[in-house]
């Protein structure tokens, strides 16, 4: 997906028309960076308005060996540069749906006590993809009562480990404490899309490399049967190939 893409999109998704104040959060977060170790992870201040990275704390550089100069100029359109191109459309997947999902079942007064978290893949110094966990607070909303301004806390992890990519939404509940209300993953659209009995015996079939033939003769239906579930499939789960359900499966097999 070209970058001119990514930002229609990402536009879209954050579409606002206010000017919030950031200068009380930035105030507090850099008096607080002082005081944090060096670590594996790090935090900023973003702007999904203005697609700008409004503070990056100092932990920034350790982490990734990049320079946070870089993504206070170029802003998110540099940092989108740099994720993975084969976690793009998921990424955006994930916040699209954590946005609807927050207009649309979050109420409004409730909103400043949600939080967000996602993940995806990104280059770090020595073009090396590691794995990105980003949880979200917001902090400002525009009148509409979407959230337009957020502290961003970001955990590397090693590039061996597989992740899918997941986005979840927690809200506090009466003891100030945070309750998951909003999780997806390709695995719960495995339990959670309509997919049969039927169709998950061919999809463990297709797990093992086996052919259509050999799924039609294992489970006593005919190949156009089995070409049949294998489309249903992908219709359900909206992917495009055989190739993308198999690759994404072979990651979460306990689910099958």
């Amino acid at each position: 997906m070209k970058q001119s893409q990514i930002k229609d999109l990402y536009r879209f998704i954050f579409k606002s028309y206010d000017k919030p104040s950031l200068k009380k959060h930035i105030e507090k977060l850099i008096e607080l960076d002082e005081y944090l170790p060096y670590s594996s992870t790090f935090f900023c201040v973003t702007n999904t308005q203005e697609l700008t990275f409004e503070y990056v704390s100092k932990n920034y550089k350790s982490c990734l060996g990049l320079d946070a100069s870089e993504l206070k100029v170029h802003g998110m359109r540099y940092f989108w540069s740099r994720i993975h191109p084969g976690d793009v459309d998921a990424w955006l997947s994930a916040l699209n749906n954590l946005m609807e999902f927050t207009l649309s079942e979050i109420p409004e007064e409730r909103r400043k006590d949600a939080n967000y978290t996602w993940n995806f893949r990104l280059k770090n110094a020595d073009d090396i993809y590691v794995n990105i966990v980003q949880n979200t607070t917001p902090l400002v909303f525009d009148s509409a009562g979407k959230p337009i301004i957020g502290l961003a806390h970001y955990t590397v992890l090693d590039p061996n480990i597989k992740m899918e990519i997941t986005a979840s939404a927690k809200l506090l509940n009466t003891k100030k404490e945070y309750e998951t209300i909003y999780f997806n993953n390709f695995s719960q659209k495995l339990l959670n899309e309509g997919i049969s009995n039927r169709e998950r015996d061919v999809i463990r079939l297709l797990v093992l490399n086996n052919t259509s033939k050999e799924i039609s003769e294992k489970l006593s239906i005919s190949s156009h049967t089995v070409d049949t579930h294998r489309r249903n499939i992908l219709k359900k789960l909206k992917i495009s190939s055989t190739g993308e359900l198999v690759g994404m499966l072979k990651m979460n097999q306990h689910w099958l």
